[in-house]
């Protein structure tokens, strides 16, 4: 086969390159899928049943006719009668005119009442019976297009009593079982589809209702939960799209929140920015008052305090939107170099503020660089309350054998009882911070890393008396 039809023969089966086993069984619905099946599931059954009712009901006619014949023979072979008069004794006289009688000899002669038109059909196993050399035999046989039943059983030396009785009775009432038999089973498939139809369309009525929400959603953006009943797999996955329709509602109210929020903090700076450089322009046009140098320089230092805020305002929503992004890291971590390298950044920026160390060894998996912000930003926020001089207290604690706390306590102010639920929140400030330059961001950072990272963050009173900020990591030390 050649590479174009090698590749026209992968575009007609399935995106995997595979062929669908019943390609036709796709253009139905699940719901008349479900009654196929159910049909043919139920007429694979029809069949099977039919055939061994017609197959055990016929086995015991014959089996039944042979018995009764057999009696017969061996009443009339032991009976006082002499086997010779009773084979010219026409068998109209005992009440049986289907049956035909006749006395075989060893020497191959038959007697019979008329002669060989009111014989039955003989053959070898009758002379064999009438040699000895068979106690019985019965067997269908036909005479003259008539189907027989043939017995033949001993009736004294040399000799064996025939008897045969027409099959026809018989051979009706298995060809009116041949046809009973798939016209009953004909009904049974049709309802057994119906009922497949009635079953499936119940059954798939959580389905229906599934897809309606799917397409209500995406017509309107409406994230309301479906109703649900019952405890099977349905009503399992309707509660499982609830609880995916509950997080996509909270990550879009995360998300409204977060650009409400970034809306709110950036409009001071930049209403700062624009008013500061109207200024800037207005004392630029031709005939205008000119600016004392020093209005001009404290405008100009503002515009660049404003420009650094709202750089770092940017950074950490970036940040905070990396963060939010669900990341699997595998990466070993040695977290005590991770706070070292953060001290040290820290000591750059802290000016006459001092920190105080206390590390131990530990070790995790995790994301090296998320780590180190979220240190470095508990450290800068310890740095920014505490006076000059202070001391932070930087300490690595051990919970158990796979749990550690990393502390950073300050000698500021401390933080209010109703806020410190709120600290690690984005965009959350304190009434008392609201003048101290930051975005709102750097704690809820901190929190988002502990998060990634299967830990927690808290916050409460140290006992220096200013803040204490706690971030909880797995781990294990190292060996």
């Amino acid at each position: 086969m050649s590479l174009r039809n090698g590749t026209a023969a992968q575009r007609q089966g399935r995106p995997d390159g595979s062929t669908p086993r019943v390609e036709v069984l796709d253009h139905f619905s699940l719901r008349a899928r479900i009654g196929i099946l159910a049909a043919l599931v139920a007429a694979l059954a029809v069949v099977l049943v039919s055939c061994a009712a017609f197959l055990t009901v016929r086995a015991n006619l014959i089996d039944t006719l042979d018995a009764n014949l057999l009696q017969r023979a061996t009443a009339a072979a032991q009976s006082n009668l002499d086997p010779r008069q009773l084979a010219t004794v026409p068998t109209e006289v005992f009440g049986a005119a289907d049956i035909k009688l006749a006395l075989v000899l060893a020497n191959g002669t038959a007697t019979s009442a008329q002669g060989p038109a009111s014989a039955p059909p003989l053959g070898d196993d009758e002379l064999a019976v009438a040699r000895g050399f068979s106690s019985e035999s019965v067997r269908t046989a036909s005479t003259n297009g008539v189907a027989y039943r043939v017995v033949a059983v001993p009736a004294g030396p040399g000799q064996a009593l025939v008897i045969g009785q027409r099959l026809d009775p018989t051979q009706q009432v298995v060809t009116r079982l041949a046809v009973a038999l798939p016209i009953v089973g004909g009904i049974g498939v049709l309802l057994a589809a119906l009922a497949g139809v009635a079953v499936a369309r119940a059954g798939l009525r959580p389905v229906d209702r599934l897809t309606a929400a799917t397409e209500r959603i995406a017509s309107t953006g409406d994230l309301q939960p479906i109703p649900v009943d019952g405890t099977d797999e349905l009503a399992r996955l309707t509660r499982s799209f609830n609880d995916m329709l509950g997080g996509l509602a909270a990550s879009q109210e995360q998300q409204r929140r977060l650009v409400a929020d970034a809306g709110h903090e950036l409009r001071t700076p930049l209403t700062s920015m624009r008013t500061n450089l109207e200024l800037l322009a207005a004392a630029s046009r031709p005939g205008a008052p000119q600016l004392p140098a020093s209005d001009r320089a404290e405008i100009l230092e503002d515009v660049q305090a404003q420009v650094a805020e709202l750089s770092t305002l940017v950074g950490d929503l970036v940040e905070l939107a990396r963060d939010d992004t669900p990341t699997v890291v595998h990466e070993p971590v040695e977290f005590t170099d991770v706070v070292s390298r953060a001290l040290e950044r820290a000591r750059r920026r802290a000016g006459d503020v001092e920190f105080v160390s206390m590390l131990v060894p530990w070790t995790l998996e995790g994301d090296t660089t998320a780590l180190e912000r979220a240190v470095l930003n508990l450290l800068d926020n310890a740095a920014k309350w505490s006076p000059a001089g202070a001391q932070v207290r930087v300490q690595m604690r051990p919970l158990d054998e796979w749990s550690m706390v990393l502390e950073v306590a300050d000698c500021g102010p401390g933080i209010a009882e109703e806020d410190l639920p709120h600290v690690f929140d984005r965009f959350y400030r304190a009434d008392t911070s609201r003048t101290m330059p930051g975005s709102g961001l750097g704690l809820a950072i901190v929190r988002q890393v502990a998060v990634r990272h299967g830990g927690a963050v808290w916050a409460g009173r140290a006992p220096e008396g200013g803040a204490l900020l706690v971030l909880r990591l797995p781990g294990r030390r190292p060996c």
